[in-house]
């Protein structure tokens, strides 16, 4: 796994080799995080990523998190409540040099909990594949002020995602055995 585009292109991140089943580890293939990207840089929708706050629930790695701090995002907030994942995680963020820039929170991501900060204008949410954490994680974010309105949500599941009130879908693509949705959170 490499960061495929921006200032930090090209950058090997931790192996997590086949996965970790146990903690429904999968992370991202370097292909579909590229083409994730270039929807979201090219799509007809605005680029999202210049200077934005991200929240990366599910984070995994954090390999979307850290693509797009490559890519211009001021900052990534990770979520992910695997020690596993946590690990792999704080390596990658070290290689990338980026812990002024990150925070990495042990949370549920479907009970998150309140915001106290500023909503988050662009989110990754990559959940184990078809258990519906998807829809309990957005669902969480928007009741706690987690997704500012306007912001731009990249749901990646292995089906179509069912819709989540408060959120509006604006492409939707499939790549191999994943189905990545984009939707726009309501201007509130």
């Amino acid at each position: 796994m490499r960061i495929v585009g921006g200032s930090l292109r090209g950058l090997k991140l931790a192996e997590v080799g086949a996965g970790d089943p146990a903690a429904h580890l999968r992370p991202t293939t370097d292909r579909v995080r590229e083409s994730i990207f270039n929807l979201l840089i090219n799509g007809t929708h605005g680029n999202p990523i210049p200077g934005a706050r991200v929240l990366d629930l599910f984070a995994g790695t954090g390999a979307l998190g850290l693509e797009a701090l490559s890519r211009g995002a001021a900052r990534v907030a990770f979520v992910d409540d695997g020690v596993v994942a946590r690990g792999l995680l704080r390596t990658n963020i070290e290689k990338a040099r980026a812990m002024g820039v990150t925070d990495v929170w042990r949370r549920d991501a479907t009970k998150l909990g309140e915001n106290r900060g500023p909503g988050y204008g662009l989110v990754f949410l990559d959940p184990p594949y078809g258990r519906g954490l998807g829809a309990q994680a957005l669902e969480s974010a928007l009741a706690g002020g987690w997704i500012a309105p306007g912001a731009m949500v990249v749901w990646e599941e292995s089906a179509a995602p069912p819709p989540v009130a408060g959120l509006a879908q604006i492409d939707q693509r499939k790549y191999g055995d994943t189905i990545v949705t984009l939707l726009r959170a309501e201007h509130g």
